[in-house]
């Protein structure tokens, strides 16, 4: 996992936080970031698989200060990536809530199974 702030006491613990979600979702952590520009924190965790009816999108969990989680699709490398939902309620919720709300996304590992969905 990356990181990309200065010693911040509140980007550290987004950083404790964001790795406890990614062992919760059986991840590495190889591909995702935790960042603070200073005046708000985010970050960005890559997930394996592929939405339906975005068969060519990378699919990543989004957070942002304020607002929680969020699912979104890769764009192409010039557009931030598209939001297609947020996870309701608190804006730090238990990893394991994130995890389940995750499984809920019915990922997708492979073309063939891309393509039965159509």
């Amino acid at each position: 996992m990356d990181w990309e702030f200065d010693d911040d006491s509140a980007a550290r613990a987004l950083l404790a936080y964001v790795s406890k979600v990614t062992r919760a979702l059986g991840l590495s952590g190889e591909c995702s970031c935790v960042q603070s520009d200073g005046s708000r924190l985010g970050a960005y965790l890559a997930l394996d698989g592929h939405l339906p009816g975005f068969a060519d999108r990378d699919v990543a969990l989004l957070w942002e200060e304020g607002r929680g989680w969020a699912v979104a699709v890769e764009a192409d490398s010039a557009e931030p990536p598209f939001v297609l939902a947020r996870l309701r309620g608190p804006v730090l919720p238990e990893p394991a809530a994130v995890a389940r709300w995750v499984e809920g996304l019915d990922l997708v590992d492979d073309d063939r199974t891309l393509l039965a969905a159509r």
